[in-house]
């Protein structure tokens, strides 16, 4: 007597219907987005201590670059530049740009991308944060809004960029623990299925 296993047509793999961001963590980055903006803004010890700002915004765009869906990508560049430049000098939208970009660029090389080491987080990070401020100094420039620039802005350039390969570790880090935490995990199927139809017949 043999058997044989027919799997049901009914069943799926939850592979191919899990998504690595879902529309809760969504709402959770957008959430520490805002929290991030706020925080730059009102917190000035390091700028007096070190003459420098820093600027998050850069490695939270990679996280989502990497795990999320273009739409989420749109929505944390957009509003987090938006955000950051009515706090700013800047004028309004001139940092959404180079978060977009820059975002993009990851989004749409993700799948070569070791995107769970975080070796290679941190080189990521580095890379957004270090070329967003390069890529607003260019528009402002073309604005003729006359940005303050200097050797001092070197330092700024530098240590900006360092928190960014930093900072993009530990989000990956937080996010996926408020995700064990927080969110439904689908339990995956085991190699017996309640709902599989056997056949016997004479081999």
């Amino acid at each position: 007597m043999g058997r044989r296993v027919c799997p049901s047509k009914r069943g799926t793999r939850n592979a191919k219907l899990f998504q690595r961001m879902t529309w809760f963590n969504t709402f959770a980055v957008l959430l520490v987005t805002y929290l991030v903006v706020f925080f730059q803004a009102t917190f000035n010890e390091l700028r007096h201590f070190a003459g420098v700002q820093v600027d998050l915004l850069p490695s939270l765009v990679v996280y989502t670059a990497l795990n999320g869906s273009l739409l989420a990508l749109c929505l944390v560049a957009g509003l987090g530049g938006l955000w950051i430049d009515a706090l700013s000098a800047n004028p309004l939208g001139v940092t959404l740009l180079p978060l977009f970009v820059a975002g993009l660029l990851i989004h749409r090389s993700r799948e070569f991308i070791l995107r769970d080491q975080p070796y290679a987080q941190m080189m990521l990070g580095l890379s957004a944060s270090a070329a967003v401020p390069v890529i607003t100094l260019i528009i402002l420039l073309n604005l003729d809004a006359h940005p303050l620039v200097g050797w001092f802005s070197l330092w700024q350039w530098i240590v900006v960029s360092a928190v960014g390969a930093c900072a993009t570790p530990a989000w990956f880090a937080f996010f996926d623990w408020i995700e064990r935490v927080l969110n439904y995990r689908p339990v995956p199927e085991g190699g017996y299925r309640p709902d599989r139809e056997v056949k016997r017949g004479r081999t």
